[in-house]
């Protein structure tokens, strides 16, 4: 796979699509990496150019010790979108890529002509049980989390979705020092002020069974960016690209063609 080598960190991106086509930035969930976009990508619009990347500690990027601040997950994907030239991008942020999407759009207006926010808020979770499940992880490994988190993502029937084994994958071949220092980085994140600053075309997707980001948040949120579009998918979890990419890639097609992104 390519690299983007910056000068302290090795980070694993592609680039498809035309030469010319619209640019799409897509930021993955904690704990999975960039092929989670695998079934999505041949969805959408044939005339995007589509970026994705691993976050640092996931896939193949590199991993860095532990803790990680947000402004620094910010700082990766910025120079990532920099590396390759890209303007007026699209950014889908899902889980804690929304919340680099949200820190991305407020530093860096002249990347960012559009948000797709989906599964994510501008705070999640409380530090205590971040705090918690970072000791879990770096003392037990993933596999002590695997079965809450998918519980969290998928809803009560997480043992027999299909979406299960994947993701369950995804999860144990994370690092967990990785893990950890993104978790710490969603911990130290409260953009309730500087989400509310926004004022571009902006989509927000939720998920009825999804625990970890539940709908209400999604939609408290949605409300902080006037004239955002909110879509609610139902018998959907946290990974709506996993679960339901033909559901998904039409809420983002139709968006980006409304926006005249496509």
């Amino acid at each position: 796979m390519p690299h983007i080598y910056l000068p302290d960190l090795r980070l694993n991106a592609q680039l498809t699509g035309p030469a010319n086509g619209a640019p799409l930035v897509l930021l993955h969930a904690l704990g999975t990496d960039l092929s989670i976009w695998d079934d999505l990508i041949p969805l959408l619009p044939e005339s995007l150019k589509i970026l994705t990347l691993d976050m640092r500690g996931h896939g193949a990027s590199d991993c860095p010790a532990p803790p990680y601040a947000m402004g620094a997950l910010i700082r990766d994907t910025e120079r990532a979108i920099d590396h390759f030239g890209l303007k007026d991008a699209a950014v889908l942020g899902l889980s804690i890529g929304g919340l680099i999407a949200q820190g991305l759009a407020v530093k860096r207006l002249d990347l960012v002509r559009a948000l797709i926010l989906s599964n994510t808020a501008a705070k999640i979770g409380r530090p205590e049980h971040w705090a918690d499940r970072i000791a879990t992880v770096t003392t037990k490994g993933m596999a002590a989390i695997a079965d809450p988190t998918l519980e969290r993502w998928l809803g009560r029937t997480w043992r027999t979705h299909p979406a299960m084994p994947r993701l369950r994958a995804h999860l144990l071949q994370t690092n967990p020092q990785g893990w950890a220092g993104c978790a710490a980085a969603i911990a130290g994140s409260d953009f309730y002020q500087t989400t509310a600053t926004l004022r571009l075309p902006t989509l927000c997707i939720a998920a009825a069974n999804d625990a970890s980001t539940p709908p209400d948040l999604m939609r408290e949120t949605a409300d902080l960016i006037p004239g955002h579009r909110f879509a609610l998918m139902r018998g959907t979890g946290h990974i709506p690209p996993v679960e339901k990419p033909a559901e998904y890639a039409a809420l983002i097609g139709q968006f980006l063609s409304d926006i005249g992104h496509v």
